[in-house]
């Protein structure tokens, strides 16, 4: 078949390939001079150095995005130390691992900064939640993860040491605003995965750069597949007669011919170009409903090691200042020598993102000074702020099961991106997953 991936972010490509890989023509059609969507990296000329966008981390559970790894020859880049450290405003760094005694004594309520009976309460409101989770009662799209915790009397240091930043990592967003029935399906997710690979879901990191771990095998592989990719392609229309798709039309009315079409665009470049497939309005409704929240990371070069314990630390009580520091130097393999290289994420960072580059450096140091005495009079050399005003999408109370399906009304095209529907929410896997499907659909169609 002749086939188009409107879109070049991981959704895209990997359609692409898995497409090609099943024999079939591809052309990729992307509205930007490159490759990757939001997962690509920025060269920055003052420090000679080529950081990412923000730091993306990987559960060991994602099997259809390790799947694209794969097809590209990228996977042996991706690590999985088994363990990730929690750091306290007096400058303790406590390691947690995914497994083993240290899971089992966090499942008892054994948390940094949870003492006395907040123990046992924490243990008895785990134990509610795992329940909640497996067998989810039907008010749990109704309330937010905020008042799912207080109804399950999870403490608050509980919280402030685990729980609301599980649901910030899961979601990408505040407790206060995420449907609680959302942290609750990707645990079940988790739980699922982890009894098919018998092992705890883990947390790991790219020791490459992301162009270099997504992109780049992405291109060899077009290259050596004859793979058709076309920069700065703006579609108009999919186009449809006859109830199957026939190609698409780009906003200076040249029509492509296709077979067979996937939409890997974001959520919110959808509208418009699916005016002609029936049903339609129920995906953009989604698109509306399915808001968009704002991540900042920022890129530190400083003039000393700051002394981190881990490769990845998450701050106790930095919420929306600054959430998760990242070694890049033991993540990569660096050998610093005119700097020390540390990436920062604030997710939901509603409050930091209209904050100016300076300001939002200023507020990092200051959190890194009080954090990590080894930071105490360390120097930004270059400080590098990456906002992304639509880095995911929240899903409130009452948004279940609005994420459309990737099969359509249509033959021979499919939906796919994150935010389709998925087992996952907004995260590579999501992606990964939503292009899987797709193709199936697609080869179903034949």
């Amino acid at each position: 078949m002749d086939c188009i991936v409107v879109g070049g972010g991981l959704a895209g490509l990997a359609s692409a390939v898995w497409l090609t890989e099943a024999g079939h023509r591809v052309t990729i059609l992307e509205r930007r001079g490159s490759l990757g969507g939001r997962t690509i990296s920025m060269p920055i000329a003052a420090v000679d150095d080529v950081p990412d966008n923000g730091q993306h981390v990987f559960a060991s559970g994602y099997e259809d995005l390790m799947r694209y790894l794969e097809s590209v020859g990228t996977r042996h880049y991706v690590e999985f130390p088994g363990h990730m450290s929690i750091r306290l405003p007096d400058g303790t760094s406590h390691r947690q691992a995914f497994g083993g005694l240290t899971g089992l004594r966090a499942a008892f309520g054994a948390l940094p900064g949870v003492a006395g009976l907040d123990r046992a309460r924490t243990m008895l409101a785990q134990g509610r939640l795992i329940r909640h989770v497996l067998r989810q009662p039907a008010w749990l799209d109704d309330v937010t993860a905020d008042e799912w915790f207080r109804r399950i009397k999870m403490p608050q240091a509980a919280r402030d040491a685990l729980w609301d930043g599980i649901v910030i990592g899961l979601t990408g967003d505040k407790t206060e605003i995420s449907s609680a029935k959302v942290p609750a399906d990707l645990l079940v997710t988790g739980v699922r995965r982890a009894l098919v690979h018998k092992r705890a879901i883990s947390i790991g990191y790219p020791t490459v750069d992301l162009d270099t771990l997504f992109i780049d095998g992405a291109e060899k592989f077009f290259a050596n597949n004859g793979v058709d990719v076309r920069h700065r392609a703006v579609v108009s229309t999919i186009d449809v007669a006859d109830g199957a798709v026939t190609g698409v039309t780009l906003n200076d009315g040249e029509h492509i011919p296709a077979d067979a079409v996937i939409c890997a665009v974001p959520v919110w470049s959808v509208k418009g170009l699916l005016d002609q497939v029936p049903g339609h309005e129920a995906v953009y409704a989604a698109a509306d409903q399915l808001t968009p929240v704002p991540i900042v990371s920022v890129n530190l070069y400083l003039d000393r090691d700051i002394g981190m314990a881990d490769w990845g630390e998450i701050l106790y009580g930095g919420e929306g200042v600054l959430e998760q520091v990242w070694d890049r130097q033991r993540m990569h393999g660096r050998e610093p020598k005119d700097n020390y290289f540390y990436s920062t994420t604030v997710s939901a960072s509603y409050e930091l993102v209209g904050k100016t580059n300076d300001e939002i450096i200023d507020v990092q140091i200051a959190m890194l000074r009080r954090y990590f005495p080894g930071a105490a009079d360390a120097q930004v050399i270059h400080g590098h702020v990456v906002r992304m005003p639509k880095s995911t999408f929240a899903q409130r109370p009452g948004t279940a099961g609005i994420r459309p399906d990737q099969r359509t009304a249509v033959r021979g095209f499919a939906l796919a991106g994150d935010w389709t529907r998925t087992d996952w929410t907004t995260t590579m896997e999501g992606a990964a997953q939503s292009a899987a499907r797709a193709v199936d659909v697609i080869l179903s169609d034949r």
